[in-house]
């Protein structure tokens, strides 16, 4: 692989590339551990210009069924209509808004982040890994990225309360991406 060091030259149109990427969360349970998750089924878009970071756009798409936290049981819990209600609501959808650099490979994407039909602000903190011409030919970016979420502000308020005091899941959701995505000819 051959690392590409200016920026300008990545400017196109790319796929995310959903087999070498991960969309994941963490989320506290029962106040004393984390439970981390993904989901498996998801595409994106991206469109970056390397010249003016400003103009670039980003969009997921992401299957709510596809969920996955190493347990059928929680699984399908957070697929039921306490949770996810993927039934009705099948999507979870991102459509940036802006997107900012922030010094050296640092940026922040902003948009707007629909679950449960409800749309609100999500800001999303990313860091640029590199780009490559991989083995196959593919000119490919990566990026690592981290935001925080209340579920509640999209309508995500089942909880149960313990003896002890506290919930049994957290409001608060952290998100991590590792996307790789490969440029459009």
């Amino acid at each position: 692989m051959t690392t590409t060091p200016d920026l300008a030259t990545l400017t196109g149109e790319y796929t995310i590339d959903p087999a070498h990427t991960t969309i994941g969360f963490t989320a506290r349970h029962a106040m004393v551990t984390n439970v981390k998750g993904k989901f498996l089924d998801f595409s994106g878009e991206l469109h970056l210009d390397g010249a003016e970071p400003t103009r670039s756009t980003a969009s997921l798409d992401i299957t709510m069924d596809s969920i996955d936290t190493g347990s059928a049981d929680r699984d399908g819990h957070l697929k039921s209509s306490d949770f996810f209600r993927t039934d009705e609501f099948p999507k979870m959808t991102f459509r940036s808004t802006r997107a900012e650099a922030l010094g050296d490979d640092d940026y922040r994407v902003t948009g707007d982040l629909t679950i449960l039909g409800t749309t609100r602000p999500l800001t999303i903190d990313l860091e640029f890994n590199g780009a490559a011409k991989d083995p196959f030919g593919n000119e490919r970016v990566g990026f690592e990225g981290k935001a925080e979420i209340k579920r509640s502000e999209w309508g995500l308020t089942w909880n149960a309360a313990l003896e002890t005091g506290g919930v049994l899941v957290s409001d608060k959701i952290k998100l991590n991406f590792d996307i790789s995505a490969i440029k459009q000819a």
